[in-house]
């Protein structure tokens, strides 16, 4: 299998992270996002939304974008366990996943890509030309700092986020979370409990990956 990746985009870590986590080894396929690699034809054929990662089956078939990467891992790489061993703690963790994708990535998405130089008329993510629109980095701060409170607030319950254990959810939190902290929206000092979590899930070797 292939994987076209970005090494410092989040989206494609989440990917590298759960491979690493199941052991399943793949080809890597490196794509420069600020250099607009994956708007080129060439990357365009093979996945047309322009985006990162995608999986390259061996026979061929594409599949787009994290959450189904995630899902067909899954399916045939069961263990260890990260999308919930029963109906109530895979919700629990796909309830948690999405919101790390949709309030923790989504504000960070909307701070750094309304302002990035390198970003100029790509204000989504996608071949489509749409103009950065300022008033959202102002908007994805305000965002990202709830999305802290939240995650703080789940933390002070549980060990991990989405269960008692490490999982997917915890997976787009880490990578939510450490992005925003590379592109300058730091963590509270007052989130004790991301801090707790984070020392732990950074300790993990597929961090790295």
């Amino acid at each position: 299998m292939k994987l076209y990746d970005c090494q410092m985009a989040p989206n494609p870590r989440r990917a590298r992270i759960f491979l690493h986590e199941k052991n399943v080894d793949v080809e890597k396929i490196e794509h420069n996002i600020l250099g607009g690699d994956n708007l080129k034809e060439t990357y365009l054929k093979i996945n047309p939304w322009g985006t990162l990662p995608a999986l390259e089956l061996d026979d061929g078939t594409i599949i787009r974008e994290a959450p189904a990467i995630f899902r067909y891992i899954e399916a045939t790489n069961p263990e260890p366990n990260l999308l919930g061993n029963n109906p109530k703690e895979a919700a629990e963790i796909e309830a948690w996943e999405r919101f790390s994708e949709l309030q923790g990535m989504g504000a960070i998405g909307e701070f750094f890509r309304n302002q990035m130089e390198g970003l100029s008329g790509r204000g989504l993510p996608g071949p489509a030309s749409l103009e950065q629109i300022p008033a959202l980095v102002e908007r994805g701060k305000k965002r990202a700092a709830w999305y802290y409170e939240q995650i703080d607030q789940r933390l002070g319950e549980s060990e991990y986020i989405g269960s008692d254990r490490y999982t997917a959810a915890d997976i787009t939190a880490q990578c939510a979370i450490d992005f925003a902290n590379a592109v300058g929206l730091p963590t509270p000092e007052t989130c004790t409990n991301i801090a707790r979590w984070h020392k732990a899930v950074s300790a993990r070797p597929s961090a790295a990956a």
